[in-house]
C-alpha cells in the first residue's frame, strides 16, 4: 500500500460542493409532485425536517473534529459502540451506496431521455451510456480524490443553476391561490405534517459525506464548514424551490407531473425552460454519481485500514485513491444494473433501494449517540444533549417513515452479515 500523502486535498469549496451535491440528487426534481397532494402545509414538513438536517450537520461536525480519521459514520459509530457496531455500518453503507448509485444512474438515463428519445426504447443503449458513466466517473475517482472534488464542484455549480433560475423568475409569476386551502390532503394538520415530513427527510442523506473521505480535505475546520454550510446551501434551494414550484402550478396539475420542475419552468420560460430544467437533472444525477462513487471507495477503505475489510480495499495509489475499492465498487454497481435492466429482476432492485435507505440511516442513529457520549462531563452538554437528542429522533423518524417491511427486511440484511464479521474475527 502506498503511503504518499503529497496529493492534493479537498478545500472548503470542493468539500461543500461534495455536501451539497450528494444531497442533491435526482429526487428533489420529482419531490414538489408528491407534497403538492398535501399543499402548503408542506412548508411546515421542509422546516422540521431543515432543523433535523442541521441538528445532523452539528454533530457531524463536531464529531469530525474528535475523530479525524476517514470513515466517518463507521469510525464514529466504532468509537461508541466497538467494532462490531462500527463493522455493521461499514458493511450497509457500501452496499446501499453501490446500489444507490445504480438507482442514480437509471435516474441520469430518464432525465438523458429529453435529449436522446431512443433510449426509452434502446436497451443496449441505455446500459452502453449507463456503464460508460459509472466506469468512466469510476476513473475519474481513481485519480484522486482531488480529481473527483474539481468535478464535484463543477457539477455542483451547473446543477443548482437551473434551480435557482427558476426560483429566482417564478417568485414573480406564483398564483397565491394555489395555496389555498393550507392543507389539501383531507388529513389532521398533525398528520399532514407527519408525512410531508417523511417525505422530505429523504431530501437531507449524505449530510455527512464531509466527514467519510476526511484524511483527503485540508483540515479539520474545512470539514466542519463544508458539512455545516453544505446542510444550509441546500436546505435553502430545496425549500426555495419547492415553495416556488407549489405557487406555479395548480396541486391537481402538479400531483399528477412526471416532471414538476420541467413543467413549472415550461410556464415562466416556454419550451426552453423545461429543457434547462431537464439538463439541470441531468446535471445533477452526473455530479451525485461522481461523489457517491468517491464515498463507495472511502467507507471500505477506512474499514480496511482496521481490518474490518478485506486488505484488498487498503490498497491506496499514489493519488491518494482506494483504487481497488473503488473497481470492486464499480463491479457492484455495474451487477445492480443488470438487475434493472432485466425486467423480471427490476422488482427485486427496487426493494434493494429502499433497503440502502434504510442502511443510510442506521448510521446516523449511531452517530447522533456517540456524539452525546463525547460530551460527558463537558460545561455544555445541556445544549449538546439536545442537538445530539434531537438527531437521533430525526434519523429514528426517517427509519419510521421507510415503513416495517422495510425495516424488517433491513435488519435481516443487516443481521445477514454477521458470518462475514465471524469470518474476520477468526482469522484475527
Amino acid at each position: 500500500m502506498s503511503e504518499n500523502t503529497n496529493y492534493k486535498k479537498l478545500g472548503v469549496l470542493a468539500a461543500t460542493s461534495l455536501v451539497v451535491g450528494n444531497m442533491i440528487g435526482s429526487g428533489i426534481f420529482l419531490l414538489p409532485a408528491s407534497l403538492a397532494a398535501f399543499g402548503g402545509i408542506s412548508i411546515i414538513g421542509w422546516i422540521i425536517a431543515s432543523l433535523g438536517a442541521i441538528s445532523l450537520a452539528k454533530v457531524f461536525s463536531a464529531l469530525s473534529e474528535r475523530y479525524p480519521q476517514s470513515g466517518g459514520p463507521y469510525i464514529y459509530a466504532r468509537a461508541g459502540f466497538g467494532d462490531f457496531a462500527g463493522f455493521l455500518v461499514a458493511w450497509g453503507y457500501w452496499i446501499s451506496v453501490c446500489a444507490t448509485n445504480a438507482a442514480i444512474t437509471i435516474a441520469m438515463l430518464s432525465y438523458l431521455q429529453v435529449f436522446i428519445p431512443s433510449l426509452a426504447s434502446s436497451l443496449m443503449l441505455s446500459a452502453a451510456i449507463g456503464f460508460a458513466a459509472v466506469w468512466g466517473l469510476s476513473y475519474v475517482n481513481i485519480r484522486g480524490v482531488y480529481s473527483a472534488g474539481i468535478v464535484q464542484l463543477i457539477t455542483t455549480l451547473l446543477k443548482v443553476i437551473p434551480l435557482i433560475l427558476v426560483t429566482v423568475i417564478g417568485v414573480f409569476y406564483i398564483d397565491w391561490s394555489h395555496f389555498k386551502p393550507f392543507n389539501l390532503s383531507g388529513e389532521s394538520d398533525w398528520e399532514a405534517i407527519l408525512q410531508t415530513t417523511s417525505l422530505t427527510l429523504f431530501a437531507f442523506l449524505g449530510v455527512e459525506c464531509a466527514t467519510i473521505p476526511a484524511e483527503s480535505i485540508k483540515d479539520k475546520q474545512t470539514i466542519k464548514r463544508a458539512t455545516v454550510w453544505g446542510t444550509i446551501i441546500a436546505i435553502i434551494i430545496y425549500m426555495g424551490s419547492s415553495t416556488v414550484i407549489l405557487g406555479l402550478l395548480p396541486a391537481e396539475e402538479l400531483v399528477n407531473s412526471s416532471a414538476p420542475f420541467a413543467d413549472g419552468a415550461f410556464t415562466i420560460l416556454g419550451e426552453t425552460g423545461r429543457k434547462v430544467v431537464a439538463l439541470g437533472a441531468v446535471i445533477s444525477t452526473f455530479g451525485a454519481l461522481n461523489g457517491w462513487i468517491l464515498m463507495s471507495g472511502q467507507i471500505p477503505l477506512a474499514a480496511a485500514k482496521d481490518k474490518m475489510f478485506h486488505r484488498l480495499f487498503n490498497d491506496v495509489n499514489d493519488k491518494g485513491s482506494p483504487a481497488k475499492g473503488i473497481i470492486v465498487s464499480g463491479i457492484l454497481v455495474t451487477i445492480f444494473l443488470m438487475l434493472q435492466f432485466d425486467e423480471s429482476l427490476n422488482k427485486a432492485f427496487e426493494f434493494l433501494i429502499l433497503l440502502s435507505t434504510l442502511t443510510v440511516l442506521i448510521p446516523y442513529l449511531f452517530s447522533s449517540i456517540t456524539y452525546i457520549l463525547m460530551q460527558k462531563g463537558k460545561p455544555q452538554k445541556g445544549r449538546a444533549l439536545f442537538i445530539g437528542g434531537f438527531a437521533f429522533l430525526f434519523s429514528l423518524f426517517a427509519i419510521y417513515g421507510c415503513g416495517r417491511e422495510v425495516v424488517f427486511w433491513g435488519f435481516l440484511f443487516l443481521m445477514a452479515s454477521l458470518p462475514i464479521y465471524t469470518l474476520i474475527k477468526w482469522k484475527e
